[in-house]
């Protein structure tokens, strides 16, 4: 009778199952991986619709509450919305091309005046020909319209994108207003009920942290415009109002690093248009920020969005890391749904300070081992 040996014994079965589970799993990565790459824009485009979609979620929950139909609510909601982004894209967008023609036709004048300041001053002798030369008639600044007629191909190519994204976002953000309880139904029915309790929890929960997060930054920007409209009237800066709307918006709603950019672009104009009034805006602007960190903030983001200053520094660099701009846009709401969703299904217990409680501390004084007779120490607990 012939013995099977250690190379002739079948391969058990779980050896199989392993082989298979191992190859299945790392073709499914590489698979999903393929795809998340290819479908990368769709899936950003599917992020932001979502987050729109809860952020105007308790506006057109509030018009049907008033008796309008969700439908025509999420309509009207979506309207105003996009009016509002489109009047302050036109007005921004109006205010810094005159500004960019005002500057490229005085700056010939300012380049003379510094040639000028040189010589009369520090006897420097500069030879600004040359440059002089770019913009007058025929120089490189000259050519910028020749230029930009020549690439008319590739910049309309990039606003079609552009147009078909933000169609996309909003055909997408539409659709999942319209239809929110249907897609909750639809989502919570594949699950058991005690599933769907919680699923509807968090759901409730992230619509109003995002809401609140829109509600917190639309009523500061709109205490931002204002004030810095009224300043720049005061001081007498152009264009007050797209300008003060400009602060508004860029420093509350581009985290971090919003009110430096804000500031730029008035600080520019008022540089063009009288160099006193560029000391003005940086102290308004540096003024109402230290105003409204310490007084008027706090009373208004207490009520809609918790959460600590480095956690959101943190989330903000975390976001522009996996998905640029975008996700730095995300990121304050995201942070504050998680640090929601941390805080309400994780509870805190109340942590025993010796310092406040002396009873305490004299129990353990009292507990504490002492040394026995003949060097011996107590035996520990």
């Amino acid at each position: 009778m012939t013995e099977l040996t250690v190379d002739d014994a079948p391969m058990p079965r779980w050896v199989r199952r392993a082989i298979v589970l191992w190859w299945g799993i790392f073709v499914g990565i590489f698979v999903g991986y393929w795809l998340v790459q290819r479908l990368r824009s769709l899936l950003i485009m599917l992020l932001v619709s979502v987050f729109l979609s809860f952020a105007m979620e308790p506006a057109v929950h509030w018009l049907e509450k008033k008796g309008i139909r969700r439908s025509f609510g999420t309509l009207l909601t979506f309207l105003t919305t996009t009016v509002g982004l489109g009047l302050f894209t036109y007005s921004i967008g109006a205010v810094l091309a005159d500004q960019v023609s005002t500057l490229i036709g005085e700056i010939p004048d300012y380049i003379v005046q510094i040639e000028n300041l040189a010589r009369d001053q520090f006897g420097w002798e500069l030879d600004t020909d040359e440059l002089l030369s770019e913009f007058n008639e025929g120089g490189r600044a000259s050519q910028i319209a020749t230029d930009l007629a020549g690439n008319l191909f590739e910049i309309s190519t990039r606003v079609l994108n552009a147009l078909f994204q933000f169609l996309t976002i909003s055909l997408f953000t539409f659709y999942l207003l319209a239809d929110g309880p249907r897609v909750r139904r639809s989502i919570c029915s594949r699950f058991t009920p005690d599933r769907q309790s919680e699923i509807l929890r968090g759901w409730d929960l992230a619509v109003e942290k995002t809401g609140g997060y829109i509600y917190s930054r639309a009523v500061l920007a709109g205490m931002s415009a204002l004030v810095h409209w009224i300043t720049f009237v005061i001081i007498g800066l152009p264009f007050p109002a797209p300008l003060g709307l400009w602060v508004g918006v860029i420093s509350q709603f581009v985290p971090v690093v919003g009110t430096y950019i804000a500031g730029v672009v008035p600080l520019l104009i008022a540089v063009l248009d009288k160099p006193i009034n560029a000391l003005w805006v940086l102290v308004i602007v540096f003024v109402y920020q230290q105003i409204e960190n310490y007084l008027v903030a706090p009373r208004i983001t207490a009520q809609t969005l918790e959460i600590h200053p480095a956690v959101a520094f943190g989330a903000v660099i975390a976001g522009a890391s996996v998905l640029g701009a975008i996700g730095a846009l995300l990121a304050l709401p995201v942070a504050a749904t998680s640090q929601a969703f941390l805080s309400t299904y994780f509870g805190r217990h109340e942590l025993i300070d010796e310092i406040d409680q002396p009873e305490l501390r004299r129990a353990r004084r009292r507990d504490r081992p002492t040394p026995l007779s003949g060097g011996e120490e107590s035996p520990s607990d």
